[in-house]
């Protein structure tokens, strides 16, 4: 039997929808639920966050890990069944760089040039590169356990949005105890931990996704 073959009687396979679309659905309330322990127990809210929550750039931050989480979440409940089409939904991975770079441009026309540099270096860059992965760990299990439910086509891409989507659930909760708002140091940072995941996702999955 062909491959092509193999794969359309696979994406006919009701069960099999059926079956990673609960896998997934679980994945993402244990994900939560892993990432979210580990948050609390770990390092919680920053001190101030009373006060935190009133400033547009602290608030900024969650626009941006959200969209990432939800685009990329979107993305994997589709990637995981045999030729289901990825379009639009691939196309909305851009939302959250695009929401980051507006948003550094933004600053950087209303802040002086010689303040730039400090602020993209931050005071926590140690801890974002620590946490963002840390708290992915769960998440990512969560997902690339549900995505063998199903039956990607490219298993390595697979296990990469499968990263993204971890990394954004955990960024989420990360960006509540950072203390650095500035979208210069998001810009910086957070994509090197969410690529340090994204690369893990695609290595892992390109050998647990395979069928």
């Amino acid at each position: 039997m062909k491959t092509d073959d193999l794969i359309n009687l696979l994406a006919q396979d009701a069960p099999v929808r059926t079956r990673i679309g609960q896998a997934l659905t679980l994945a993402v309330i244990g994900g939560i639920l892993i990432s979210g322990t580990i948050f609390f127990a770990a390092i919680g809210f920053r001190a101030d966050i009373g006060s935190a929550t009133e400033t547009v750039r602290f608030l900024f931050k969650f626009v941006v890990t959200l969209a990432l989480a939800v685009t990329a979440g979107a993305v994997v409940f589709r990637i995981g069944r045999p030729g289901v089409s990825l379009r639009p939904w691939g196309w909305t991975l851009f939302a959250a760089p695009l929401l980051l770079a507006a948003a550094a441009t933004a600053e950087m026309m209303v802040m002086p040039p010689d303040s730039w540099g400090a602020r993209m270096i931050g005071h926590n860059a140690r801890f974002c590169l620590t946490f963002i992965p840390l708290l992915s760990i769960g998440p990512l299990a969560c997902f690339l356990f549900a995505l063998r439910q199903g039956a990607p086509e490219n298993p390595g891409a697979a296990g990469a949005v499968a990263g993204l989507a971890a990394s954004g659930i955990a960024a989420t909760f990360y960006a509540s105890n950072c203390t650095d708002d500035s979208p210069l140091f998001v810009l910086l940072w957070y994509p090197i931990a969410i690529a340090l995941v994204t690369a893990v996702g695609y290595v892992i999955g390109k050998r647990v996704l395979r069928w």
